[in-house]
């Protein structure tokens, strides 16, 4: 299973590619479905920019803003934003072909990168313990937080390239629009 983690992380980025571009082709987006997609595009776009600033990758444990209710909000805001373009495209084999992509792929890569936390980081156990790993809880895990850690840091999402997320996804959203406008002209 360690070397599939390894060939799915690398795979991950390409696929992805590859998928936007068969999810571009097949989806048959209206305005309220691209309305509705939206809203949840933002809301996944939220959770991983508020989740971006909260991170120090590899440098220390993060276990305030968003990662005190979800171990992963990173992928928490990207299943959100999935599920907004999911909804926007109104296709279902692009759909089921999306919850296989999730199982195969990104499950693996959660799990490699919770064994590496877990080696990494001796707090990461009782971490585990208490923060789901993507459904958030209903209250903050507050253990091990100290003063100034928790404030959302601006340099480390800009460090984090996360408005990125935002341009692929105006793109994706402005693709379906014009898709919808020019090709099936609902």
């Amino acid at each position: 299973m360690a070397s599939w983690s390894r060939i799915a992380t690398r795979l991950r980025v390409p696929l992805g590619f590859l998928f936007a571009l068969a999810y571009l082709w097949l989806a048959r987006p209206v305005w309220w479905s691209i309305a509705l997609g939206a809203g949840l595009v933002i809301a996944g776009l939220v959770v991983r920019g508020l989740a971006s600033g909260h991170i120090q990758k590899n440098a220390a444990l993060a276990t305030t803003g968003p990662y005190a209710y979800t171990r992963n909000p990173l992928y928490l805001g990207s299943i959100l934003i999935a599920v907004g373009f999911l909804v926007s495209a109104l296709d279902a084999p692009i759909t089921f072909a999306t919850a296989v992509l999730f199982v195969v792929i990104y499950l693996p890569v959660i799990r490699a990168e919770e064994a590496y936390l877990r080696s990494a980081f001796a707090e990461y156990a009782d971490y585990s313990a208490n923060v789901p790993r993507l459904l958030p809880r209903l209250t903050p895990y507050r253990a091990g937080t100290t003063e100034g850690q928790g404030e959302f840091s601006r340099a480390l999402y800009m460090r984090h390239r996360e408005y990125n997320a935002i341009l692929g996804s105006l793109v994706v959203m402005v693709a379906l629009i014009l898709k919808m406008v020019l090709v099936h002209r609902h």
